[in-house]
């Protein structure tokens, strides 16, 4: 039986082809979707191919789940003042965001290696089941240290759902056809930025703030349905030892790392010995960790994969796309809010241009990628782009109209359309099919860790210059007052002219002077993408035809 098996594997054509006067070729795909692993697939091969009905249909729970993920922050950050007034807790407002970025980068490549290990439908299901508990229970806070807790909860979930998802579309599609679908994938984000403001305000208003966690549960419910009774994937090798020391070492790592970035110039000036201690216990459980993976026989996250082609340099760009991402998202509003005037309740509208320029060079960029089996142009103009956009934005003045900085949001939205999706393709191409899962946590984890580095460095390179710029033209006393104030842009309107005049300048000055800087990190994002070789991707275009 097993060398039938091996055999139906080395000449798919041939059983299609048996079959199809029966059951025709979607019903075998579906008939081999639900089987074993076959030894050769287990090696590396690629997936049966499936029919456009059935990815579809699995496709609609994979990309719920998403927006759970993506959503969840959007809604809660509307919903904030809101609970900070009912619970208190001020002083610990960064600790509610924190604590979910922080346990989301932690579990994102546990999940990852757990999926590669034991399949990857029930992995992902446990981790939307976590979530969803981490939700009602945020939902159910009575204090601000309970949401801190349940919040951690929901990280954990939430690193399994984007990683999850990615994973399992490398699963179902070969390479070629996959950026049609990672770009589908894609347009789930401007969805979140832009939908999840406006419905937690409306929840906030009108229900209460805790629906901004429990809107979550049918979500999630929906998802698990879907994916249950629609998703049919191969199974996993079932007696496995699982790396606890690495995957506890990367932990530790990444938790010191997230912490250093989100506390150095905030919470503690970046010479302390709090900040000290955080790195060298970042060096020093990376460094036990990279010792630990060498000899453990399942790795947490294999370091083989860093030495395969093109691997290292992806990840670096998705790195660098990450840092540029997260450092955009952040002071856009920021400027527009308090410099340009535009109202609070309308924030995720504010990036619309942006998320626009995203969705459409996703879908483009997918489509060219499973037509012509190319993808090293689109990295190359999409980091020039990338570039480009970041450049433009630094050059806004107080002045600066909001069509103007829309269109130069719709350059940036362009070339991380082009990277987002297309990074993790060629990620996932560079690596054997049972390495896809672990592949995909190494992308998606440095992709969070560009995201907390770009908003802690370029937050502190703004402060800087508001201070600086406040004090150069109100004075020190003065400066030090207005910068170090809770001043939100309505109490800016009550504040004579002159200081409303300095304020928006220093803004204006802290926000291109961040944007400055995130362009001359993006220039060696275009360095990462000319790194990259034109490997051809595994797989066929339209119809996809078992090349075994």
């Amino acid at each position: 039986m097993e060398e039938g098996t091996r055999a139906a594997v080395a000449v798919p054509g041939e059983a299609v082809a048996q079959r199809a006067g029966r059951h025709r070729a979607e019903v075998a795909h579906t008939r081999a979707a639900g089987e074993q692993l076959p030894p050769a697939q287990a090696d590396g091969g690629e997936p049966a191919p499936r029919s456009r009905r059935e990815i579809y249909t699995v496709l609609s729970g994979l990309m719920i789940a998403m927006l759970l993920a993506m959503l969840d922050n959007m809604i809660v950050g509307t919903a904030m003042p809101t609970i900070v007034g009912e619970l208190g807790g001020l002083a610990h407002l960064s600790w509610v965001v924190t604590a979910y970025a922080l346990a989301t980068a932690v579990a994102t490549p546990v999940w990852a290696k757990l999926g590669d290990l034991f399949g990857r439908k029930g992995v992902f299901m446990i981790s939307i089941l976590v979530f969803l508990a981490g939700s009602a229970l945020s939902g159910l806070s009575q204090n601000m240290g309970e949401l801190i807790a349940f919040r951690g909860i929901q990280g954990l979930g939430a690193g399994g759902l984007m990683v999850g998802a990615m994973a399992i579309i490398g699963d179902l599609v070969p390479p070629r056809e996959r950026g049609r679908y990672q770009g589908m994938m894609a347009a789930v984000m401007p969805i979140a930025f832009v939908g999840g403001p406006l419905l937690g305000g409306f929840l906030t208003d009108n229900l209460s703030w805790r629906w901004a966690f429990y809107i979550n549960i049918p979500l999630g419910v929906v998802a698990l349905i879907v994916i249950w009774f629609t998703m049919k994937l191969p199974g996993r090798r079932a007696q496995v030892s699982i790396d606890w020391v690495g995957a506890g070492l990367l932990a530790v790592a990444v938790s010191a790392l997230t912490l250093l970035t989100s506390w150095g110039g905030t919470e503690y000036a970046w010479g302390s010995w709090q900040i000290i201690g955080l790195a060298v216990l970042t060096v020093g459980a990376a460094a036990w960790f990279v010792r630990v993976e060498r000899r453990v026989a399942e790795p947490i996250l294999p370091l083989a994969l860093f030495r395969a082609p093109n691997f290292t340099p992806a990840v670096a760009l998705t790195f660098l796309t990450g840092f540029a991402m997260f450092g955009a998202v952040t002071f856009l509003p920021q400027y527009q809010q308090i410099v340009q005037g535009a109202s609070a309740t309308s924030s995720g509208l504010l990036l619309l241009p942006l998320m626009a320029g995203m969705l459409v060079t996703s879908l483009a960029g997918g489509q060219f990628v499973t037509r012509t089996g190319r993808y090293r142009i689109l990295l190359i103009v999409g980091a020039f782009a990338m570039a480009a956009g970041l450049g433009v934005l630094s050059l806004m003045t107080v002045d600066t109209t909001l069509l103007t900085s829309a269109l130069f949001m719709v350059v940036l939205g362009v070339g991380m359309g082009f990277l987002m999706q297309t990074t993790m393709l060629v990620v996932q191409n560079s690596v054997e099919r049972k390495d896809i899962g672990a592949a995909s946590g190494a992308a998606t984890l440095f992709r969070t860790i560009g995201g907390s580095l770009g908003v802690s460095l370029l937050g502190t390179l703004y402060a800087q210059h508001l201070q600086s710029s406040l004090t150069g033209s109100l004075g020190a006393a003065a400066g030090a007052q207005v910068s170090g104030g809770q001043l939100t842009p309505a109490m800016l309107g009550s504040l004579p002219a002159p200081v409303q005049e300095a304020f928006r300048a220093a803004v204006t000055s802290g926000v291109t002077t961040a944007f400055l800087w995130a362009a001359g990190v993006a220039l060696v994002a275009i360095v990462a993408a000319f790194v990259i070789r034109e490997v051809t991707l595994r797989g066929s275009a339209p119809a996809p035809t078992p090349t075994h």
